[in-house]
């Protein structure tokens, strides 16, 4: 069972720094966790009005009061997962493995998420699983396999669940996949996201209480990204639901590499530089046209490229 957040026995001194892993985040006010022990968590303010800091983050912070402290260097991240529209962007999360995004048969998911969380997986080179929910509602459940096959025929795994009904299954054939591994946990509001976290981690909700308070001088709040340990090593990630994902930061060099069924073919443009949108002797075209690539797949890159396209700087 995973031990609940609690104050440490001793802090560093004030003035001293240390290091500590980020758990939480809500606005500017993060929790920090000294040396990753998250049984002990200080609040923490970065340095500097442009400083970012996401969850999952390697930072030093020195301790400015008995439970507070400012953050003054992140450290290296192997990656840095956000979502961006054309004035600002929003922080998932750092230094991750993988990425589970949660969809359920009914509500309707949005495919247009899905795809968009598909290409950020790809853009930093993490491995995609996606969970379809709720496999009880039966009336649901064709129409849903039927939305996801083009996706699995990309090769994505899909793992079907009702977490629900089969709570034992679906611990049991989730645990082993993240355990050891840093996963991102992404869905729309009805999924069963909440569901699956509480699953999954002993005493979520005790530390989810803990946490907000801590995070917010003790005004409720559930509007915060935050780190769960798992029981069997690693550590689950969830952020609040989203109904947009934008993704204007990719570069269209990445963009046309996000696509798997793209990748084969790039070398085989006419032109080195093409864009994949209108050009003569264009390889991804082509396969559009002969029905090698979904044409609603070729959509979503050009409104990704056009997005691309509209950042203000």
């Amino acid at each position: 069972m995973t031990a609940p957040l609690v104050k440490p026995a001793r802090h560093p001194e004030v003035g001293q720094r240390a290091e500590g892993l980020v758990i939480a985040a809500h606005g500017r006010h993060y929790l920090v966790a000294p040396g990753g022990d998250t049984r002990a968590m200080v609040q923490c303010f970065p340095r500097g009005k442009k400083s970012e800091v996401a969850v999952g983050d390697r930072v030093v912070y020195e301790q400015s009061s008995a439970d507070q402290g400012v953050i003054v260097e992140i450290g290296e991240r192997r990656n840095l997962l956000y979502r961006s529209d054309q004035y600002k962007s929003k922080l998932f999360a750092a230094n991750l493995d993988q990425l589970l995004i949660v969809l359920a048969t009914e509500p309707h998911f949005s495919e247009d998420l899905l795809g968009r969380a598909l290409v950020a997986a790809e853009a930093n080179e993490l491995a995609p699983l996606i969970v379809l929910n709720k496999t009880d509602v039966e009336r649901a459940l064709a129409p849903a396999r039927a939305r996801l096959a083009p996706y699995r025929s990309l090769g994505y795994d899909i793992v079907e669940l009702s977490i629900k009904t089969r709570p034992d299954e679906a611990r049991e054939r989730l645990s082993a996949r993240l355990a050891g591994h840093a996963t991102l946990l992404l869905g729309q509001s009805g999924m069963g996201k909440s569901t699956l976290v509480n699953l999954l981690v002993p005493d979520a909700e005790a530390a989810t209480r803990e946490i907000s308070t801590a995070l917010n001088s003790g005004r409720h709040t559930t509007t915060f990204t935050r780190l769960y340990p798992l029981p069997g090593g690693g550590a689950l990630i969830d952020s609040p639901g989203f109904q947009e994902f934008g993704l204007h930061h990719l570069t269209e060099g990445r963009l046309e590499r996000a696509f798997p069924e793209f990748r084969p073919l790039l070398p085989h443009c006419r032109f080195y530089n093409c864009r994949h949108l209108h050009e003569p002797g264009c390889a991804i075209l082509e396969a559009v046209a002969a029905g090698r690539i979904a044409r609603e797949r070729h959509a979503l890159y050009a409104q990704l490229v056009h997005e691309a396209g509209q950042i203000v700087r």
